[in-house]
């Protein structure tokens, strides 16, 4: 990720910044089995046939490895070096977290397939469960 703040007017060599982080992180999709309906789950009489109707497969918050992420490479104009030598602001690092894992949430929206592993992952799991439990016909609905 590269990140450039630079002052209007003025040189980056007197007054700027610019960042090159490098961030691992994760999102995760699932269901949220909290927000599953009173009649989510409908039994046949001779209970071989079960149908069930989850919520919505959702994206979860991104998270980013502090372990395994860091600064690559950070080039400041002078004042910002002298400022950086008179004080050590933790929110400058924060504010490179946030905005990798907004990014890393962006790119996984943006065509992963994450969504659509994460429905059959979650079908296929509830199926063999309920197939184990001797249900012969499963049918799992997303709403």
């Amino acid at each position: 990720m590269d990140v450039e703040r630079d002052v209007r007017f003025v040189p980056a060599a007197i007054k700027g910044e610019r960042v090159l982080f490098v961030a691992v992180g994760t999102v995760d999709a699932g269901v949220d089995f909290r927000e599953l309906r009173d009649d989510a789950i409908i039994v046949s009489d001779d209970r071989r046939t079960v149908e069930l109707t989850l919520p919505r497969v959702r994206f979860f918050d991104a998270s980013v490895d502090p372990e395994l992420s860091y600064v690559y490479d950070r080039d400041r104009g002078i004042i910002d070096r002298v400022g950086a030598l008179v004080s050590d602001d933790a929110n400058d690092e924060r504010a490179l977290y946030l905005l990798a894992a907004k990014k890393i949430a962006a790119a996984a929206r943006g065509g992963s397939g994450l969504m659509q592993r994460a429905e059959r992952n979650t079908r296929a799991m509830l199926t063999s469960l309920l197939r184990s439990l001797g249900f012969t016909q499963v049918t799992i609905n997303f709403a």
